[in-house]
């Protein structure tokens, strides 16, 4: 019975994650229309703290040792406010949603290739097939979504914290996988969001003297980045990356553009191409391939 459990858990976890995960950028479009994006992030970090914090009490989860505390710190800055607040950073300064999102679709890319040098994780020749059929759907998204926009001035800021957010993603996944897969997922998460919570404090204070406006709008975008983003989805992040390889899991961020490009044009109106359509469809054979045992 247990083993049925483990193994749905194992099939759905991935298809459960890439929905949930794609709803951020949407959430974003949202929550930073009343607030700005490093106070709307420091807000979702110390709520869902919160919240991890107080299920974890009720709950009697294992506690973490000092090692452990230090690890899902670090992990916690490098996966949340580094990854998130340079995606947020890049979306104030403009910079074109095509192009950020071929900039996080280099992710998994640099995950799988520092993984197999600091993990030395095998990668098959279908894994490394499946990360080039996910780079080309992601490329062919993007193409698609920037021959739909105007030409705008690219700023070197934006492109920045973009470079940072995939190296902070990539760094924290590897810093997860190598030395954080024996730590009891609330409590480990619980730290994390707080330790990325402090660092974003000091940006949404300095930067933006805590804008948040509250509305209908801000409140639901930000209980929806919460409870679904920034427990459920992230939760079912790391048990996967506590089960699967590092290459494996960041994979499944191939999916990402091309599913928040389907979700923005039914919420947004947007255009939604044939290709678009085709790349999303590429990069889901890229991840099927990639997560396939050898």
């Amino acid at each position: 019975m247990v083993g049925d459990t483990t193994y749905r858990m194992e099939r759905f976890a991935p298809g459960i994650f890439v929905v949930l995960w794609s709803t951020g950028f949407i959430v974003a479009r949202y929550g930073t229309r009343d607030a700005g994006p490093l106070t709307f992030l420091t807000l979702r970090m110390f709520f869902a703290a919160a919240v991890l914090m107080l299920f974890a009490k009720f709950t009697k989860t294992m506690r973490l040792n000092r090692q452990q505390i230090g690890v899902a710190a670090i992990v916690g800055v490098l996966m949340h406010s580094l990854y998130l607040g340079g995606v947020f950073v890049a979306a104030d300064q403009g910079l074109p949603a095509g192009l950020m999102a071929l900039i996080a679709g280099l992710h998994p890319v640099l995950t799988a290739v520092a993984g197999r040098v600091v993990l030395l994780e095998a990668l098959g020749k279908t894994q490394l097939l499946g990360i080039a059929l996910g780079v080309i759907g992601v490329g062919v998204v993007v193409i698609d979504k920037t021959q739909s926009a105007s030409s705008v001035e690219i700023s070197a800021i934006g492109l920045i914290a973009m470079l940072l957010a995939i190296t902070g993603m990539a760094t924290g996944t590897l810093l997860q996988r190598a030395l954080g897969t024996d730590m009891p997922l609330i409590a480990g998460t619980a730290v994390q969001y707080l330790s990325a919570g402090i660092v974003l404090s000091f940006g949404a204070y300095y930067n933006e003297h805590w804008e948040f406006t509250s509305t209908t709008r801000s409140w639901l975008s930000l209980a929806w980045a919460v409870a679904v983003l920034s427990i459920i989805a992230v939760l079912v992040m790391l048990y996967m990356l506590n089960r699967k390889a590092a290459a494996k899991v960041s994979s499944l961020f191939f999916l990402t553009p091309a599913l928040s490009a389907i979700e923005s044009a039914v919420l947004f109106g947007e255009r939604l191409g044939v290709l678009a359509v085709i790349g999303f469809l590429v990069a889901l054979t890229g991840v099927r391939l990639t997560t396939r045992e050898n």
